[in-house]
Parts: structure tokens; C-alpha cells; sequence
């Protein structure tokens, strides 16, 4: 489709959307998913442009998603958060509220938690890198772009800490280093040094910089401090800027490892990436930590985020003795 619906004056309109999200610092991800989302709702109504289009409209579409679409709650929710940045921040119109939208069913799951030992064995078939990967995901309680996006600064060794940038919601927080993952990290640092060594050589080494960063520190793009802890094994060209430079390792990378590894263990439960995660809150509130505590290292703004965890913990049915059990 053209993305100038009905010959609108100036920038192109998807060109305006994706201006505003990197003003706003939003991810490569958002950006894409954004786009994706508007266009969809042009295509919905014959390629009318949107300032042609209301709230009765954007009801109708999300409808349609939940209904003839069948889309999860998380699909709707997120197509409704690009409809609305498109009307609040390029077209700078703002909509009535959207009472009318019949809602997609948000399912009741609680998170899947491995065991102990199953977290073991599933490490136990990963090697190197990803196994390196996987440990802090469940050692940290890191989701697995946190963990990607690393910078080698993000590392705090003497303290044992680990630095979250811009995490869900754009905060900033702390989280733990395992002692046990110290010197496998360092031993993995020097490697990756080496190898920022010699993409200096060969002319790259200039990783991507946040928030016009690049502009203000011209040559911190190519310090050790800023360089990706996982970077990927290939140069690629960032498609912002055209610069071909090297990148984090991708986040499909490590889910088809752990998938793989999940399969090797024998494992019954769907593991993925995030499943350290739920399993590192778990095992922390099973060991007699304060709810509160683990609600800071994950990053939840609401404790009753983190209380689901609490209906997962190792002690059966809401932690009651069965009756066929007492003596």
C-alpha cells in the first residue's frame, strides 16, 4: 500500500509514526509492531486516511480483531496502543473514549515453573554461550532482552551486581551476579574483547547508542564499556541507519536453544526463555525471601504482579495438607 493514504501533504504518514516513535526513544521491536498495526487499520477501511476515520472506527477494527480474529487480549491491546499513538502523537487528535470495544479474553494461566532439578538438567544440555544465557536468566531473574542488551558497564563484578537499563517501562533497576557465573562472565568478556578488538581493526567496532548518545559521545559507540556482553557472531546493517556494525545475538537464537535443550531433558513442561524467570521468583519465595525483595529485583511496578508467583510455590494445593495424607 502507498503510506500516504489519500495524497496527505508532507512526510509520508508511516514515516511520521516511525519519526515519533524513535523521538520517544521506542524500540526497533515497537516500531516495526506500530507500523504493522497502522497499516492494518488503513487496509481495514480501503485505505481512507486516518484523520478521515474516528472513534467508532478504531472500536470497529479492534472488534474485529477479538471477534472474527480471535486475536489474545496481549494482540488487541498492543494493535489499540499503536492505533492510539497514531491519533495522540502524529495526527495530534485525541479520540473519544473507546467504551464500545467488545474485549478478547484474557486467559487465567499461572506461569509455568520448572523444579530445581529441571532447571538443572535443561542447563545441562546447553553449552557456551547460551548456556551462559540461560544461567542468568534464571540466576539474575533477567527477561531475555534485558539480558541481550547488555553493555560490558551493565557488569559489576566486585559488588555483584547487574545494571538493567531502560527495562519494561523504561526503568532502570539492580539485580543480583551469581557468584557462580563470575568467572565464566569474565572468561566470556575476554573473548568478546578480543573480538571488539578486531572489528576495530577491520574498521567497525561502533556498537548502536541509545538516546542520541552517538551525537554527544562521538567515540563512546566504539568503548569496551558499551560493547554488547552477547554480541552476534556477524556484522550486520542496522536498518535505522544503514551503518553495518555488530549487534546483540538475537532473542530467537536463544529460544530455539532452550527449546532444543527442553527436548534433550525430557522435560514435559513448555520451557521457553522466560520460564527462568517465573522459576527464579519462585525458587527465591520458596527459600523464605520477602515478597517485597523479589518485586524489586524483577522490576513489577505492583506487588500483585509478583504475588502470582505465591500460587506456584512448591507445597500443593495453596500450601494445605491433603486430607489423605494426615495421619
Amino acid at each position: 500500500m502507498s503510506e500516504n493514504p489519500s495524497g496527505s501533504a508532507g512526510p509520508k504518514l508511516l514515516d511520521q509514526v516511525r519519526g515519533k516513535i524513535r523521538l520517544k526513544h521506542y524500540s526497533i521491536r515497537t516500531e516495526q509492531a506500530y507500523v504493522d498495526w497502522i497499516k492494518r487499520f488503513i487496509l481495514f477501511f480501503d485505505k481512507r486516511h486516518p484523520k478521515e476515520l474516528g472513534g467508532a472506527e478504531v472500536e470497529a477494527f479492534l472488534t474485529h480483531l477479538a471477534v472474527e480474529g480471535k486475536v489474545s487480549a496481549s494482540t488487541q491491546n498492543q494493535a489499540k496502543s499503536a492505533i492510539l499513538f497514531l491519533y495522540r502523537e502524529v495526527l495530534e487528535i485525541e479520540l473519544p473514549w473507546l467504551g464500545n470495544v467488545q474485549q478478547a479474553k484474557v486467559p487465567k494461566r499461572l506461569p509455568v515453573v520448572l523444579t530445581r532439578e529441571e532447571v538443572q538438567a535443561l542447563l545441562s544440555r546447553l553449552e557456551g554461550t547460551h548456556w551462559l544465557i540461560a544461567s542468568l536468566l534464571y540466576g539474575s531473574g533477567l527477561r531475555v532482552m534485558e539480558c541481550l542488551r547488555l553493555r560490558v558497564k551493565d557488569i559489576e563484578f566486585s559488588r555483584r551486581e547487574i545494571l538493567v537499563r531502560d527495562g519494561k517501562g523504561f526503568k532502570d533497576r539492580v539485580t543480583m551476579l551469581p557468584a557462580s557465573l563470575a568467572n565464566p562472565l569474565r572468561e566470556h568478556l575476554k573473548r568478546v574483547k578480543a573480538l571488539h578488538e578486531q572489528d576495530l581493526a577491520a574498521g567497525y567496532g561502533a556498537v548502536y547508542l541509545p538516546y542520541a548518545l552517538e551525537r554527544k559521545y562521538p567515540n563512546a559507540a566504539r568503548d569496551w564499556g558499551w560493547q554488547y556482553v552477547f554480541p552476534a557472531a556477524t556484522l550486520a546493517v542496522d536498518p535505522r541507519t544503514d551503518i553495518k556494525r555488530r549487534h546483540h545475538v538475537q532473542d530467537q537464537v536463544v529460544q530455539r536453544a532452550v527449546k532444543q535443550a527442553a527436548r534433550a531433558a525430557d522435560l514435559v513442561k513448555p520451557a521457553t526463555p522466560h520460564t527462568f524467570r517465573h522459576s527464579f521468583a519462585t525458587h527465591l519465595l520458596e527459600g523464605g525471601y520477602d515478597i517485597r525483595t523479589v518485586q524489586e529485583l524483577l522490576g513489577h511496578s505492583d506487588v500483585s504482579t509478583t504475588m502470582i508467583y505465591t500460587h506456584v510455590l512448591n507445597r500443593g494445593g495453596k500450601g494445605v495438607t491433603s486430607p489423605l495424607d494426615m495421619g
